[in-house]
């Protein structure tokens, strides 16, 4: 029996009808991320068969070591949405300032920010890497010269974010504020095909995802919290599911419920991960998903981002597991 099949372009068209007066370069804007992560995941399955695994002799802004996937896929990225003319600035995770891009027609009102390969440092042992995205608004009277102030906006002023997740199938997620949706891609005819409609985060897991190794260096009220989860006080005893790759430990979280955790520690008080590259896009389609998303202290989407690569604690979630997290921090 033939079933209705939905690209991920037809849904965004779609969607697009919600705004009246839409002329269509949003949709354009998306295909140069669906485009670009086609050509990551194409790489990323033949790593072992091609000259792309391993470390370069370079660093980048963060005093990383690149890996050369890194650099594809950043190259990848900023060519494919670089061409696209709705794009004012673009920002990766990998370079040190956002890229303004010059368009002659004066119609940019888009930035564009990216981290191109989440987990790259794991390919080589074949293990679930990603990107991740968010796309702001040209906000009022901001100049083509000043892009710093395109992208330093708090994460509720996204107008859409998502992800790819590299794995036994390439999954792109995203949200533009109405739900979220997810696409896997088919190889066999080369589209994103919707898998997963109107994405709801369970109210409860089974299951945490932290570091433990680094637990000795945690506030008290992520290690009281992580006991309530292990001694039942949740209504039942959570196992430990940690892969080391964000997107691929969301991505497991969203589906399945439960919590993410990334901490701050003695020898990195403000966490590890990026605000705009990394924290933002998740804390937005978790919440769209029915989650929610804390850097601790507060709303992680509330942060007024002061750099564009400042770094943030997260904790991400269920309600059920979210809740027992404030409560926790409440009585700390």
């Amino acid at each position: 029996m033939a079933y209705r099949v939905i690209t991920v372009q037809q849904h965004i068209l779609q969607e697009q009808k919600r705004f009246p007066g839409a002329t269509g370069e949003f949709s354009f804007l998306l295909s140069g991320i669906t485009l670009a992560t086609k050509r990551i995941q194409a790489q990323v399955r033949r790593a072992g068969l091609s000259d792309i695994l391993g470390e370069t002799s370079a660093e980048n802004v963060q005093g990383e070591i690149q890996q050369k996937l890194d650099v594809y896929a950043n190259d990848v990225l900023s060519a494919s949405l670089g061409s696209r003319e709705s794009i004012g600035v673009l920002a990766s995770e990998e370079n040190e300032e956002p890229m303004v891009l010059s368009h002659q027609s004066g119609a940019a009102k888009y930035a564009v920010v990216f981290d191109p390969l989440d987990g790259s440092s794991n390919i080589d042992v074949n293990v679930s890497v990603g990107t991740t995205f968010s796309i702001f608004r040209r906000p009022d009277g901001v100049p083509n010269d000043d892009p710093n102030r395109w992208i330093l906006q708090p994460g509720r002023n996204q107008i859409a974010a998502g992800y790819v997740v590299y794995g036994s199938s390439t999954v792109l997620v995203y949200t533009c504020g109405n739900g979220v949706h997810g696409f896997t891609l088919d190889p066999s005819i080369g589209a994103y095909i919707l898998s997963h409609p109107n994405i709801s985060m369970p109210k409860q897991g089974s299951y945490y995802s932290v570091n433990e190794a680094y637990r000795d260096d945690f506030p008290a009220r992520y290690n009281d919290f992580i006991e309530r989860m292990r001694s039942g006080k949740l209504g039942k005893r959570y196992a430990t599911r940690y892969i080391g790759s964000m997107v691929a430990d969301f991505h497991r979280t969203l589906l399945k419920g439960g919590v993410f955790m990334y901490p701050p520690t003695k020898t990195h008080p403000s966490g590890k991960l990026r605000l705009l590259y990394e924290a933002n896009p998740i804390a937005l389609i978790a919440e769209q998903a029915g989650g929610a998303a804390s850097w601790g202290k507060g709303r992680v989407l509330d942060i007024q981002p002061e750099g564009i690569h400042q770094r943030t604690p997260l904790i991400v979630g269920s309600p059920t597991e979210m809740g027992e997290f404030e409560a926790t921090a409440s009585e700390s």
